[in-house]
């Protein structure tokens, strides 16, 4: 289960592991006092975190000093950092750039990836990539018409794809989390104008989610979104910080110390 606690981290006096994670989206790294603020605010996690993840959007205009800025901040944390990337961080199209510069920073940026962590004596992984819009049930863009147009539907599948197979890769690990920039469902969009749903999301991202079930599914983008959704069983979160109301959002999850699934995928 996910829920906020102040215990600390990876300790609860029961027969049970918990994992203690901090999570934010769009926390928009782009002038120089940002970083002083925001390593103060990665710095406050220190022993009481097992684990950071960043739902996207480090910077503001994508640019690779701006992620540079990110990665120095994020250090503080003193603990292992995952992120995906967010539109943002796409805008000044130096994607190559900004991924290095996560990534000689210290952060363990997932691109259509997963990774196993192990952490408080049991693994964690995390399936992550970025997401697309694309649209929700009565609203999707098609696979029709133009080639721009089709090109937009043919990359939200694109994601959607690989977040199907980072999931099964991930499928016998105790804890696992999906992390996201785009939203899978519209509950932690209300809030947001409906009519800018699909650039903020697509339930065929949801599809993977169904199939593989996993414990806990981070995003963020929806600025003036909800915080807490849910996909059948699955908790859904919007954790972008103008949603938080704060630097980050804090789950613990808690369960037996090994979980077999009943079927690989």
């Amino acid at each position: 289960m996910a829920i906020r606690s102040q215990r600390t981290p990876g300790h609860d006096g029961r027969a049970e592991t918990a994992i203690r994670i901090a999570a934010a989206g769009d926390i928009h790294l782009g002038r120089a006092e940002d970083e002083e603020r925001w390593t103060a605010a990665f710095a406050g996690l220190r022993d009481r975190v097992d684990l950071v993840l960043l739902a996207g959007d480090l910077t503001t205009h994508g640019e690779p000093a701006q992620a540079a800025l990110a990665a120095r901040a994020a250090r503080a944390a003193e603990v292992p950092v995952v992120a995906v990337l967010g539109n943002h961080d796409w805008h000044a199209n130096r994607r190559d750039e900004v991924s290095a510069a996560l990534r000689e920073g210290g952060i363990d940026l997932l691109e259509r990836e997963h990774r196993v962590l192990e952490l408080c004596g049991t693994e964690v992984g995390i399936a992550g990539c970025k997401g697309f819009g694309g649209g929700f049930d009565g609203a999707h863009i098609p696979d029709f018409g133009e080639p721009l147009m089709r090109e937009v539907y043919a990359e939200s599948m694109r994601e959607a794809d690989a977040l199907d197979t980072a999931l099964a890769a991930i499928a016998l690990c105790p804890f696992r989390i999906a992390l996201l920039h785009y939203a899978p469902v519209t509950e932690t969009l209300a809030g947001e104008r409906s009519d800018i749903w699909p650039f903020l999301g697509t339930d065929r991202l949801a599809a993977p989610l169904r199939e593989h079930h996993p414990d806990l599914v981070l995003h963020g983008h929806a600025h003036a979104g909800t915080f807490a959704g849910q996909l059948g069983e699955v908790p859904v979160y919007n954790v972008s910080v103008p949603v938080l109301g704060e630097d980050f959002w804090v789950f613990e999850m808690t369960g037996a110390p090994r979980r077999m699934p009943s079927e690989v995928h």
